[in-house]
């Protein structure tokens, strides 16, 4: 009897047990015989010098082993380096401890290490520190007129600049029969994962190191790693089978990891490195960006004329950049477009990848002003796209390799029962609440990079599978054994997939959500070459009825190699290994996109986000009541982890809409609410009926699994569309993010 596949089936997260009972490890959870900690020092002025370090206080406690500062300090060999590591932007890589220059506020200065981290928290307390200040820029609203276009770099591949301008978008826009323009502000946000950036670094002696590390990708900090302090790449492994949330915030390597493998090789002992939580906001975050659209559209609908402009922040010493205003074009065929970015150096740490960077910024603006649009139409939202359709990616003038977007939009209007919104503007109430309808579309780009994976049969008939590729929670290794399991065709309990971990075959970064498309292919691919094996040793055995078989003659289920035209007659893969010599039959191999192949299509995920809103007429208090999100992103692994994704996005967009926001003093160039506690994220009251529908949708070209990822494009529709159903239930549109209930006072 045929095993029912795997891939598709809502499989529960392999790890989930050991997390939920606090077994799996985390980069601060190793106990390490030795074990010392350090706790960061971090500036309190903005921009000057470091005129003295004193550290005699804290080196007098009992327990203080060393304060590492840009005085006290081992050589290096990374300071020549523009780029140390494969997520870098333009420009040159921030170096801790370099020398006395402060360059933003937060910045770390020392490290104390301590017998206890409590010692080294306290003992941190007692360093002396004298600044030379000098005069500072943090605001980007006053520094508009300095705005730049971004430096060239590594980056573009994957954050291409706008597309050129299509016509004559002034002269278009002045014709138009409606004209809608606006402004939009979105604050800073900054990276909150439940696990705290930490570090354990273990000196192994003769140059070797083994880290355990909160990140992204162990092989991007094993190369930072290797680069900075001179090391053999194969000396130094680095480690991280479960990551507790990341969200872009582990793709480049943090300062922590820096100051544990500085202080371990020093010392020449184990050395944990934690941030505390007010130190999460000392590094990296989403930047402030004002955006400005203008959209035009004839008397039927049609959009004839889009402008969208864009203004994010950097840091003076990297170009960050974000793919704000290209989405635009990609979902609406105008014949006349004008879009453009820019940036503004401020005295600011480099801003850092957020869940959906770029998207979640640039779609509010667009599709808050199609939404403005349809009221002055008079046109229903939903149908306004409908009329705006594009069936190819009118920017880059190449069909998509899939577009599901019109069942999105029909599938999550029927769901969520849009045809009894009424289109007038503080029309429907529920008591003394006022109640709004929006929605908005959502997209994605559908990226697959190169990896490597190794796939062993070991001697009792099982299936290993290795990649470095990191799980940041999202279900990577649930999804890994499924799509291993349907290549050869076992049970999923047959296979053992091992990650995390640099030693093991290459894997970029996660994140983009590109994780499955590209490990995923991988496996594929190393799976195919392992049943070629496979088959190829069965030829040998016994009467050598598979010999000369190609993998089309054959059937691999249930442990077994069998005839496809006589099921009965087959081989088991523990037979096959033991005409191995009894050696487990191993393949490793890399998977590279036909690049020639994939460019001449736009790829990219969609979706429609419905919302309900209640707002207290009284009070101006904000409740999204229930929302649904249909997505089409190719073929669904596994729809109970997706749907997982799904629904964290979408709380995400609640949280961008509403709550989400780094407040900025810019006469200190600091961020006064470094807590939890006053930087406000949605709780379970403030989150109801959450709904997700998967749209059935094929496609053959984006890559061998026919699979887009979905961790980006849960979030993006949200706050847009929660904008929009507060313009519905209160008629006031309100074009800074997060809303807050004083908007609507």
């Amino acid at each position: 009897m045929s095993l029912l596949p795997s891939v598709g089936q809502p499989v529960s997260r392999l790890e989930g047990q050991l997390k939920v009972t606090g077994r799996a490890q985390y980069a601060a959870d190793y106990s390490i015989p030795g074990l010392v900690y350090g706790y960061v020092i971090n500036s309190t002025v903005t921009k000057g010098k470091i005129q003295r370090i004193d550290t005699t206080k804290a080196m007098s406690l009992p327990g203080v082993i060393q304060i590492f500062s840009h005085v006290k300090r081992p050589s290096l060999a990374w300071f020549n380096l523009q780029y140390a590591d494969m997520d870098a932007p333009p420009g040159s890589p921030f170096r801790p401890l370099q020398d006395n220059k402060i360059i933003y506020n937060g910045q770390p200065i020392g490290l104390v290490v301590a017998e206890t981290f409590e010692l080294a928290r306290y003992a941190a307390t007692l360093v002396e520190v004298e600044y030379e200040q000098e005069a500072f820029d943090t605001d980007l609203n006053a520094n508009l007129s300095n705005a730049r276009t971004p430096k060239i770099g590594m980056a573009t591949m994957l954050k291409p600049p706008p597309p050129r301008p299509k016509g004559n978008f002034e002269k278009a826009f002045s014709e138009s029969l409606v004209q809608v323009s606006a402004e939009y502000y979105h604050g800073t946000e900054h990276h909150n994962p439940l696990e705290l950036f930490a570090t354990t670094t273990v000196y192994e002696g003769a140059g070797k190191v083994t880290i355990y590390d909160k990140t992204q990708g162990t092989v991007n900090s094993q190369l930072y790693v290797a680069n900075i302090f001179g090391l053999k790449y194969k000396n130094v492994r680095v480690i991280a089978p479960y990551v507790g949330g990341a969200f872009g915030s582990g793709l480049r390597p943090q300062y922590q990891l820096f100051l544990s493998v500085m202080a371990a090789l020093e010392l020449k002992r184990p050395v944990l490195v934690t941030l505390d939580r007010s130190q999460m906001f000392t590094f990296g975050h989403r930047p402030p960006t004002i955006q400005r659209t203008r959209f035009g559209a004839d008397a039927n609908g049609r959009v004839t004329a889009m402008n969208h402009a864009a203004i994010g922040e950097t840091s003076r010493f990297e170009d960050y950049t974000e793919v704000v205003v290209n989405w635009s074009h990609m979902l609406y065929p105008a014949d006349n477009t004008l879009m453009q970015y820019k940036l503004v150096e401020l005295d600011v740490f480099s801003p850092l990848d957020m869940r959906a960077p770029g998207g979640v910024t640039g779609m509010h603006a667009i599709e808050s002003t199609m939404d403005e649009l349809s009221y002055q139409l008079k046109i229903d939202p939903l149908q306004l796209r409908l009329i705006n359709y594009a069936e190819k990616d009118e920017s880059l003038n190449r069909p998509y390799s899939s577009k599901e977007l019109r069942a999105c939009y029909v599938q999550g209007a029927a769901r969520f029962g849009w045809e009894h919104r009424n289109p007038e503007p503080r029309s429907m109430r529920r008591g003394n609440k006022l109640v709004g309808y929006g929605m908005a579309t959502g997209i994605w780009e559908a990226n697959t990079l190169p990896a490597r994976a190794e796939a062993i049969m070991t001697t009792d008939g099982k299936l290993h599978v290795n990649s470095a590729v990191t799980d940041i929670g999202t279900g990577t290794l649930t999804v890994m054994a499924q799509i291993a399991a349907d290549e050869l065709g076992l049970p999923i309990q047959d296979v053992t997939f091992s990650y995390g971990d640099s030693k093991k075959p290459f894997a970029p970064v996660q994140g983009g959500s590109f994780t499955v498309s590209t490990v995923g292919s991988a496996i594929k691919t190393a799976g195919k070459a392992l049943r070629k094996k496979l088959l190829r040793i069965a030829g040998k055995v016994g009467d050598g009825v598979f010999k000369k078989l190609e993998l089309d003659d054959v059937l691999f289920e249930n442990g077994r190699i069998a005839l496809k035209n006589d099921p009965l007659t087959s081989i088991s893969f523990v037979d096959i290994v033991a005409a191995n010599d009894g050696n487990p039959v191993k393949v490793i191999k890399f998977s590279v996109p036909n690049v020639l192949k994939l460019k001449k299509y736009s790829r990219a995920a969609h979706s429609a986000a419905f919302v309900e809103v209640e707002v207290d007429e009284e009070l101006g208090v904000i409740n999204v009541t229930r929302a649904v999100t249909a997505v089409a992103a190719g073929t669904i692994i596994n729809p109970k982890t997706a749907r997982s994704q799904i629904l964290g996005g979408m709380v995400w967009g609640i949280s961008k809409a509403l709550r989400e926001e780094t407040i900025s003093d810019h006469h200190f160039g600091k961020y006064m609410n470094q807590n939890l506690g006053e930087y406000h994220i949605p709780v379970h009251a403030d989150i109801h009926d959450l709904d997700v529908i998967f749209v059935e949708e094929k496609d053959d070209i984006v890559n061998a699994l026919g699979a887009k990822g979905v961790g980006e494009i849960g979030l993006i529709g949200m706050p847009p569309a929660i904008s929009n159903a507060i313009c519905h239930a209160t008629g006031k549109r309100i074009n800074h993010l997060p809303i807050h209930f004083d908007n609507l006072l």
